[in-house]
């Protein structure tokens, strides 16, 4: 039976068969950040799939991680495509680097996982937090009860890390 949750009033649902994808978001459920490791190469890889995407081997195993990282990019964004984001304008869909494997595979690579700005509680950042933020801050994950036993991976300013001055693109 597929996995049935809701977030923002809109369903998400998860096949039967998509198992990589089912036990990903039941494991941001459980509070914690778990990502696939290869059983061949030991590399950590983001998104969720069937084989290594560095050396192609299939096995797999799931490790948990600090859940924490520095906003690596993201998009702003300002012109809602589902009507529900109308009241959250404008919000941040991150790209956030981990600390775990940072140079890996090679100098150019890390491990980046995508999710939204969100405040400690886990609701979508206000304006005058996502003005403020911007590559390079540090964040921490927030999961996101969505219903079903399942977490969306979200991402809350870390309170306490030490923060730089943020990157930001030119604002208007």
């Amino acid at each position: 039976m597929a996995l049935i949750g809701e977030h923002l009033g809109m369903a998400v649902a998860i096949d039967d068969l998509d198992t990589p994808n089912r036990e990903f978001y039941t494991r941001c459920g459980s509070g914690m950040l778990h990502l696939q490791a290869c059983t061949a190469c030991e590399l950590l890889r983001y998104p969720t799939t069937t084989a290594c995407p560095w050396c192609s081997a299939p096995g797999y195993e799931w490790r948990p991680l600090s859940g924490k990282g520095a906003i690596y990019s993201y998009c702003e964004v300002h012109h809602p495509i589902q009507p529900v984001f109308r009241a959250h304008l404008p919000y941040q869909i991150l790209l956030v680097q981990l600390d775990e494997q940072i140079g890996a595979p090679n100098e150019h690579d890390g491990l980046r996982v995508t999710g939204n700005l969100v405040t400690p509680d886990g609701e979508l950042a206000p304006e005058a937090l996502v003005r403020s933020v911007g590559i390079g801050t540090r964040v921490r994950l927030v999961p996101k009860d969505i219903g079903g036993g399942m977490a969306l991976p979200q991402w809350a300013v870390d309170e306490t890390a030490e923060q730089a001055k943020p990157w930001r693109y030119p604002q208007e």
